[in-house]
C-alpha cells in the first residue's frame, strides 16, 4: 500500500494527549484518526453527511473495523490518513484506510459499513446514486456540476443557501442580504452528484462604462467547504463574464476568504473596508 494509492488523504499532526507512556501514539487513537478522515472524505465528495443520509432515507452503521500496526507515530509527527472506497456488497460499503508519515505506511486497515432503512434500521442495498458518487470520486471525476442561469430558474435553491450562510451563520441582516439586483444578475448554482444544491454565487454587469463587472453573494454550504465547490462556481461565473465581453471582474472578498481568491488569480485593489459588520477587500481579475 502506497500513499499514491489514495486520491484523498486527510492531514493531521499528532497531539501530546494522543501519546501513551511508551511515547508513541496509543493504538486506539488510530481508529479516531480514520473516523475523522472518513468525515472529511464525505466533505471532499461535496456530500453533506446528514443531508445526504436524510435525502436517501437511510442510515449507516459500522459493521467491522480492523487495523494492522506496522510502525509507531510519535508526538508532533505530521501524518496523512488516506481513505479509499473499495467495494459495495449487498448492503455493505467497504473502505480501505492507510496512515502515512511521508511515504511510510504506519497503519492500514478497513472499515465496513452497512446501509440500513432509516425507519427499521434493517439492512438494504445502498442507493445506486450514492455508490456511483463514491466510484466517480475514486475515478478522479468532478464532484459538483455548476449551472449558470437566471434567478427565476435558480433562485429558490440559491436563496436557501445564502440564507443559511449569510443570515443564519454570519448574522448578516436579511434586508442587506436580499436586493433587487438578483433579477438581472447571472447566477451560478453548484449541485453535487445527488442533485443537492451546495453553493451559489452571482455576476452583476458593470454599473458604468469602464467599470468592472462584479461577482458577489458567493456562498458554500458549511458541511462541504474545502471541496473545491467555490472554485468551480467562481470559474463558471468568470467564464460567463468572458463570454459576454467583460474586460475585468471585481469582487468584495471577506477577509477570511482573501487567500482563496488570491489563489484563483484575483489581486487586491484599494484599501480594506467594512461591509455588514465584516471586513472586506476588493479584488480584481480579468476573465
Amino acid at each position: 500500500m502506497r500513499r499514491s494509492d489514495f486520491r484523498f488523504a486527510d492531514p493531521l499532526r499528532v497531539r501530546w494527549a494522543e501519546v501513551d507512556m511508551q511515547k508513541v501514539v496509543f493504538n486506539g487513537h488510530y481508529l479516531m484518526y480514520v473516523d475523522t478522515a472518513m468525515g472529511n472524505w464525505w466533505r471532499a465528495l461535496a456530500l453533506p453527511y446528514e443531508d445526504t443520509i436524510a435525502a436517501l432515507d437511510g442510515d449507516l452503521f459500522v459493521r467491522k473495523s480492523t487495523l494492522e500496526y506496522l510502525a509507531p507515530a510519535r508526538y508532533d509527527d505530521a501524518l496523512e490518513v488516506g481513505i479509499r472506497f473499495e467495494a459495495a456488497g449487498t448492503s455493505s460499503l467497504r473502505f480501505v484506510a492507510g496512515v502515512f508519515r511521508g511515504e511510510e505506511l504506519l497503519v492500514h486497515g478497513e472499515i465496513v459499513y452497512v446501509w440500513t432503512d432509516a425507519a427499521t434500521k434493517k439492512p438494504r442495498p445502498a442507493p445506486t446514486a450514492l455508490v456511483d458518487a463514491f466510484r466517480a470520486y475514486e475515478a478522479g471525476e468532478p464532484m459538483v456540476e455548476v449551472t449558470v442561469g437566471g434567478w427565476n430558474e435558480l433562485g429558490p435553491e440559491a436563496q436557501a443557501i445564502r440564507t443559511a450562510v449569510f443570515v443564519e451563520e454570519q448574522k448578516v441582516p436579511l434586508a442587506l442580504e436580499r436586493d433587487a439586483a438578483d433579477i438581472a444578475a447571472v447566477h451560478a448554482l453548484a449541485r453535487n452528484r445527488l442533485g443537492l444544491a451546495v453553493g451559489t454565487g452571482r455576476l452583476l454587469a458593470a454599473d458604468a462604462p469602464g467599470h468592472p463587472a462584479r461577482i458577489g453573494r458567493m456562498a458554500v454550504s458549511r458541511a462541504v467547504r474545502g471541496a473545491s465547490v467555490g472554485r468551480a462556481m467562481l470559474e463558471a461565473l468568470m467564464a460567463a463574464a468572458g463570454q459576454r465581453g467583460d474586460r475585468e471582474v471585481a469582487l468584495h472578498a471577506q477577509i477570511t476568504a482573501f487567500g482563496f481568491y488570491r489563489r484563483a488569480g484575483f489581486q487586491p485593489h484599494g484599501e480594506r473596508f467594512e461591509e455588514a459588520g465584516i471586513v472586506h477587500q476588493e479584488m480584481r481579475r480579468a476573465p
